[in-house]
């Protein structure tokens, strides 16, 4: 399959849940997922969805309801309250400070802005990758 084929079955519509992404975007958000996972030994996860207020709070519990919250990265992005929270286990702090998760946060929200939502999680995702794997 060549860029911009869809699998027979799929029309590139979105999905039947009605979600904010096309069946290709969560097929590359997955492959992106798998790859910072596999890349750094840390558990990457993504929510996108309205978070209640306050919404540090909100995602924090998300986080520690992980398999593995001490290792775990979870990027929360709520486009209806432009709000992006990425929330790390003590042991994925250490292989990402607050600072790398900001920049990793500004380049989400750049791209955001420009309206890709699904681009700016995967382009988060391997800044975060890439700075942990280092370590």
């Amino acid at each position: 399959m060549t860029a911009g084929e869809t699998a027979p079955g799929l029309s590139g519509q979105r999905d039947v849940l009605d979600g904010p992404f096309t069946t290709r975007q969560l097929l590359r958000l997955d492959e992106a997922m798998r790859l910072a996972d596999s890349s750094t030994g840390l558990t990457f996860s993504v929510y996108v969805g309205d978070l209640e207020e306050p919404t540090r709070s909100y995602a924090e519990k998300l986080h520690s309801q992980l398999v593995t919250p001490p290792t775990s990265v979870l990027i929360a992005v709520s486009p209806n309250q432009r709000v992006l929270e990425i929330v790390t286990g003590p042991d994925a702090r250490r292989r990402l400070p607050d600072r790398t998760s900001k920049l990793a946060a500004l380049s989400m929200a750049a791209a955001f802005g420009g309206g890709d939502l699904a681009g700016g999680i995967i382009s988060g995702l391997s800044q975060l990758a890439d700075h942990a794997g280092r370590q």
